[in-house]
């Protein structure tokens, strides 16, 4: 009976300790090309980076979002290349969707990524078990 109570007690113990701020994986779809969803997806990933700094979370962008990670048209590039510069961050656009827009690496704000295609890459994440976040209005 003593060995069941300890058991039992290491197990609330444990619990309660993993349950404060476990780590996590998220991955943050973004497509529009509102500025105002540009903002809010930085707010969310810089806020949630700040909370859970052993979590992982990646940004991936195409289609309308282009404009976000672009060094020409960003509203947000200052806030996304520091946030860039994190360990536990990334950003990555959609290589189809720079083609069809004919931009190229070189147009890109330091620390973005790419990838071949958006939708894959979140459908890997999913795969792998990250959660997913859809940014939009």
């Amino acid at each position: 009976m003593k060995n069941l109570l300890v058991f039992c007690f290491t197990l609330l113990v444990s619990g309660t300790a993993f349950a404060q701020n476990p780590p996590v994986k998220i991955v943050f779809d973004v497509t529009s090309s509102d500025k105002s969803v540009h903002e809010s997806a930085i707010r969310h990933i810089k806020l949630m980076s700040d909370l859970y700094p052993s979590s992982e979370f990646e940004m991936v962008l195409y289609s309308g979002s282009l404009p976000m990670v672009l060094k020409d048209e960003s509203t947000v590039s200052k806030d996304l290349e520091m946030l860039a510069a994190r360990e536990n961050v990334s950003f990555k656009v959609c290589e189809m969707t720079m083609k069809r827009h004919e931009k190229t690496i070189a147009n890109l704000i330091p620390g973005v990524g790419i990838v071949p295609d958006g939708i894959l890459e979140i459908i890997m994440k999913q795969k792998e078990g990250w959660g997913y976040i859809k940014e939009s209005k």
